[in-house]
């Protein structure tokens, strides 16, 4: 079953959403109208009069790379959807126009005045990459806002001591002993180590906290020396030296000890916003509910739910039960707005040709979403995609699937206008 559809009334305000066999219903009989393809919304044609709406909290789950949402209703999960971001995108499109900025100024000109000292950054401050991260999450808690009567909102951040609440003599080891002993390291390990085992790559079996070096020979218990590993693995490589096991596999060996020593790069990005976007998310008005990712883990384990960036933003938070009455989320995508450079340069930074100051042709621009029909070529059919325009009329379209080329415009219908987003629908049923 797909997410539940937002409702509004004929002044575009939030109504309780209803399931997809309910707003056929309605679409069928002429008493609504769509409003919006993404996230799905229609507009009742009728007025309803002393409208009555649930409790719905608004449930997320930031990350580096994917941030899961979530609208649960009396314990029952009925939207879901996972924002794939684009900071990564945005850092090497900085690196590039700083890179050939600076070759301009040193082929232009002898000496500039340094002006490293003279910059100031206001308190808070993001780079771009990170910035943009939390930009989108709050773009997509307004827009759910405006169709949904969200009452509240959790967010997945460590902010309080849960063990000391009930325990305030609580010190040293004893954290690792109460009810989520081994949940936090454990969760650190499966981001790090892309949860498979180090020395075989095995997915989807239990995976067992393996120690690089040996406790036995003088190995410690940071989590620089923690790796995962399955059974197997682990009981054939015991207390033996990862020198001595790995013999056979120089390739693994390296691969294992650069990764040990490497930072988690991920864990970085969310640890430097979620502060960030908790303070905005406080400038909302709602009450903010918020939770370890250790308790996340905990909640999604103890209910029994596969492991996705949507489900775990259901977990986040005080859960007592959950019923899950969705199996395709939405899957969302940054693309951006575009950019504003004229000039396209080469890959040396010399210019080579100048952009058309018009943005529109034939009705269409670029990042709109269109249904193309085309009736001949090696791309027959119906596709559904994002488009790139030009001024000849024959487009390029992204789909989830691949690029399709040509398009032509005669052969387009619009869906969908450009948002900054891509949007597909996950083809796995849990």
């Amino acid at each position: 079953m797909s997410n539940f559809v937002f409702v509004l009334n004929t002044n575009k305000k939030p109504l309780e959403p209803v399931p997809p066999g309910q707003a056929r219903r309605l679409l069928k009989q002429g008493k609504a109208a769509i409003y919006r393809r993404y996230p799905f919304t229609i507009i009742a044609k009728y007025t309803v009069s002393n409208p009555k709406t649930k409790a719905h909290q608004l449930k997320i789950d930031p990350g580096s790379k994917t941030t899961g949402l979530a609208i649960v209703q009396d314990d029952k999960v009925i939207w879901g959807a996972e924002l794939t971001h684009r900071g990564q995108q945005i850092k090497n499109d900085l690196e590039s126009r700083r890179a050939i900025r600076r070759s301009r100024r040193n082929r232009k000109t002898r000496y500039r005045k340094p002006r490293f000292l003279n910059r100031t950054r206001q308190l808070g401050w993001l780079p771009p990459s990170l910035q943009s991260r939390v930009e989108n999450v709050l773009t997509w808690v307004n827009r759910i806002r405006r169709y949904v009567p969200i009452t509240g909102i959790s967010q997945e951040l460590v902010k309080f001591d849960t063990q000391a609440m009930p325990n305030p003599e609580i010190s040293g080891k004893e954290y690792q002993q109460g009810e989520l002993a081994g949940y936090e390291v454990r969760q650190y390990l499966l981001e790090k180590w892309g949860r498979k085992c180090a020395y075989c790559n095995t997915q989807n079996l239990p995976l067992e906290i393996e120690h690089i070096q040996a406790k036995s020979k003088g190995g410690s218990n940071r989590v620089s020396n923690l790796t995962l590993a399955c059974r197997p693995c682990n009981q054939a490589k015991g207390n033996r030296d990862i020198k001595d096991f790995l013999v056979q596999k120089p390739d693994v060996l390296n691969q294992v000890l650069k990764q040990a020593k490497q930072p988690l790069k991920d864990v970085a990005a969310v640890n430097s916003t979620r502060w960030a976007l908790f303070n905005r998310l406080k400038e909302t008005g709602l009450p903010i509910e918020t939770g370890t990712g250790g308790r996340t883990k905990y909640n999604r384990v103890r209910l029994g739910l596969p492991k996705t960036h949507w489900l775990d933003s259901a977990c986040v938070g005080s859960v007592e039960s959950l019923q899950v009455l969705i199996q395709r989320p939405l899957l969302i995508t940054a693309r951006g707005w575009g950019n504003r450079q004229m000039c396209t340069p080469n890959k040396h930074g010399f210019p080579t040709k100048h952009r058309t100051r018009c943005k529109t042709f034939f009705g269409f621009q670029t990042g709109d979403i269109v249904q193309a029909t085309l009736p001949t070529g090696k791309f027959t059919g119906v596709h559904v995609g994002r488009l790139t325009v030009r001024e000849s009329g024959v487009f390029e379209m992204r789909t989830p699937i691949g690029k399709i080329s040509p398009v032509r415009h005669k052969y387009c219908k619009l869906i969908h206008r450009n948002d900054g987003y891509m949007y597909a629908f996950c083809t796995n049923v849990q």
